[in-house]
């Protein structure tokens, strides 16, 4: 059997393995949840909502780098840390959503959207909006608890103080002060140094996303398996970068991504005010009054078309389009020079530069 083919039949049952500990852990959960009340189904129904399909990149990583210290390919403990990566990422999107008032999720309403309608339909009492951000910032705290348990299911690989903990701890804690360096920047980005604007940036998505993306999860899995700290550097060395190119990818697709392949509006970043890498440059190359027109425009809720496309010429005429690709460029070089030099076998390496290639080279 050919690596390729070998590779496409171990990542499906590892992600067909996934979805089927997912089910099952939500089911044996919304029975908990429904004997307090059946009012809760909804919270549950939107929890396996979002861990149903996905790229699962999160958990493909852990996977291959559980597969790349040693691990078995049928081992029970790396399907059950990929479903809780899974489901950390579900509590993560649904605040994120929250956060960055988005309307939309995947090409349908986000959660909070969901539970305001819910409120339209049955004509309740009180304001929608409220209602739908409340039980929205419940269903991903639930959604949070549950990845928790989840993981504790690993057994004792991952008890507390082992590496596999201490790494499953710090991503969490990472993630929630990359949110909050997020929506600093946002208010405080406008006061701020414009000449630091860039740094800034690129410290909110390596810590808001970068490294929960692909570095994390891949050392988790090498943990999970017993990989030694040189592995996991190594690791990290490979998984960073790309983490970095992935999360400067998604800001761009933010602003010129094609709604009908994301999912999202056309322009969503801009309304929602993110101070991407993208936007950093173009506010610090931009001539001023182009660079005063994004920063009166930026995190606008009902910015209109007319204004986007204005945005976006100004990000193109200033360089900072190309500027943001040459860094995904920079990044990805670093992210296949690292992979080189890891010391895997054939199979796992030629996995985790697949994963590379989609991640860096994505459209949606």
């Amino acid at each position: 059997m050919s690596v390729t083919e070998q590779l496409r039949l171990e990542q499906t049952a590892f992600v067909a393995a996934v979805a089927g500990q997912l089910t099952d852990f939500l089911t044996s959960r919304q029975a908990v949840m429904s004997s307090i009340s059946q009012d809760i189904d909804p919270l549950m129904g939107s929890i396996s909502n979002l861990v149903t399909g996905g790229k699962r990149l999160r958990a493909l990583m852990c996977y291959w780098g559980w597969r790349g210290a040693g691990g078995e390919a049928d081992a029970a403990e790396v399907v059950t840390a990929g479903a809780a990566l899974e489901l950390f990422q579900a509590a993560a999107l649904i605040h994120d959503d929250i956060i960055d008032r988005s309307d939309t999720r995947r090409g349908g309403p986000s959660v909070h959207r969901r539970f305001s309608e819910l409120h339209e339909k049955q004509s309740w009492a009180l304001d929608r909006e409220r209602f739908g951000h409340a039980a929205a910032i419940l269903t991903g705290d639930l959604c949070l608890s549950f990845s928790e348990e989840s993981f504790t299911e690993i057994g004792h690989r991952a008890a507390a103080g082992s590496p596999a903990r201490l790494i499953f701890n710090l991503m969490r804690a990472e993630v929630m002060a990359g949110q909050y360096l997020d929506i600093l920047e946002e208010v405080a980005g406008p006061r701020r140094d414009r000449a630091g604007a860039v740094s800034r940036a690129q410290s909110i998505i390596r810590f808001k996303s970068a490294k929960y993306s692909t570095e994390h999860p891949l050392a988790l899995g090498g943990a999970l398996a017993g990989a030694g700290d040189e592995l996991l550097r190594g690791y990290s060395a490979f998984a960073l970068p790309l983490g970095e190119a992935f999360q400067l990818r998604d800001d761009v697709l933010g602003v010129f991504g094609d709604p009908v392949t994301t999912g999202k509006p056309a322009g969503d970043d801009l309304r929602e005010g993110k101070r991407t890498v993208l936007v950093a440059f173009a506010l610090d190359q931009a001539t001023a009054a182009d660079s005063e027109f994004i920063d009166a425009k930026l995190g606008d809720p009902e910015l209109s078309d007319a204004d986007i496309t204005e945005i976006r010429r100004i990000i193109v005429d200033s360089g900072a389009l190309q500027a943001t690709e040459v860094l995904i460029e920079e990044f990805g070089k670093a992210a296949f020079t690292a992979l080189d030099l890891l010391p895997l076998e054939e199979l796992p390496k030629t996995a985790l530069r697949k994963l590379a290639e989609a991640a860096v080279s994505r459209a949606a």
